[in-house]
């Protein structure tokens, strides 16, 4: 559990997880106590917020320093290169996500930090893996950059909590759905874009096929589920690599006739690109049974309530734009 005072780091906070829960971090333990750093420079939109530090989370000294100064006794390490951009530029994502991650252990280990938070991805699946309702303990055979990096991440999370006893805890996110930080790269961003598009332009080309149904989770959902397996006691955490997480399963045409139902002008064509290879690899759902019984973890929102909330916060965002 989380002690009375803290100090969190969260590296990667200007991207689509990171942007969210630094504001949940910060609304639950006060805006002060939550450090968010990115490899952006600081301005006036990421400082007036909160603390904020730019930070390259390959500079392990500079992180080291960091972590000294302001006392950080958690770190949630967000920065990563995502699927689809990581196939571009395979040993760069290599070297972002993996020394990324390394540095960070060593860093906690050395300054004996309480805490480590690092996401994995459904993308450890492999084309080997059961498609419906793949379970914790699925084949886990990677066909990207991306994949590969989160697989060995995994492993080496259990390392430093079996060899060094850091509490390092992670969960395999599906694709998410946000309104507050636009599409970054990843196979499933179909699903962040295609409400942007409902509401800007009544049309949009969806670079997945009509019947391609994956995984996914509504930010919402996500936050609270990362502050939820955070908080719960070590005792009753048994996935030292990364738990599944599930919340929505649908296709993009399924999502499509979703938004149809508040936008029915909206027009949906299809035209699969490369990473429609990427998609067909993963599976179609998700068994989160492990982390229902370890911590707790239930979703609140479905595909309906997703789609009302993000029409709803979009179109708001957009008329004050």
């Amino acid at each position: 559990m989380y002690s009375n005072k803290k100090s969190i780091l969260v590296i990667g906070a200007l991207g689509q997880i990171g942007t969210e829960l630094t504001i949940a971090l910060r609304a639950k333990y006060g805006v002060d106590a939550v450090i968010a750093s990115d490899r952006h420079p600081a301005n006036e939109k990421t400082t007036e917020a909160g603390p904020y530090a730019q930070l390259n989370v390959l500079d392990k000294a500079a992180l080291q320093t960091l972590v000294q100064e302001k006392s950080i006794t958690y770190i949630y390490h967000l920065a990563a290169v995502l699927s689809a951009t990581g196939e571009q530029n395979p040993l760069m994502a290599w070297d972002i996500n993996m020394q990324g991650l390394l540095n960070v252990l060593e860093v906690a280990r050395e300054e004996k930090l309480e805490q480590i938070f690092w996401p994995s991805s459904i993308a450890v699946f492999g084309p080997d893996a059961p498609k419906v309702d793949c379970p914790q303990d699925g084949v886990t055979n990677p066909s990207t950059v991306y994949g590969i990096s989160k697989i060995a991440g995994e492993q080496w999370c259990r390392y430093y909590f079996e060899k060094y006893g850091l509490d390092v805890r992670s969960i395999r996110y599906p694709g998410l759905i946000s309104y507050s930080a636009p599409p970054g790269g990843g196979t499933t961003d179909y699903a962040v874009a295609i409400f942007h598009e409902a509401i800007k332009t009544g049309s949009y080309e969806c670079f997945l096929a009509e019947d391609t149904r994956l995984p996914m989770l509504y930010m919402d959902d996500a936050i609270r589920g990362t502050l939820e397996l955070m908080e719960a006691p070590a005792e009753s955490i048994s996935i030292r690599t990364s738990y599944n997480l599930s919340g929505l399963s649908f296709s993009a045409a399924e999502l499509a006739a979703e938004i149809q139902k508040h936008k029915p002008e909206l027009q949906v064509t299809y035209k699969p690109d490369s990473r429609q290879a990427i998609a067909d690899s993963w599976p179609q759902s998700i068994d989160d049974a492990v982390a229902r019984k370890d911590w707790g973890w239930k979703p609140k929102f479905d595909v309906g309530l997703m789609t009302e909330d993000m029409l709803q916060n979009l179109g708001e965002l957009y008329a004050n734009a």
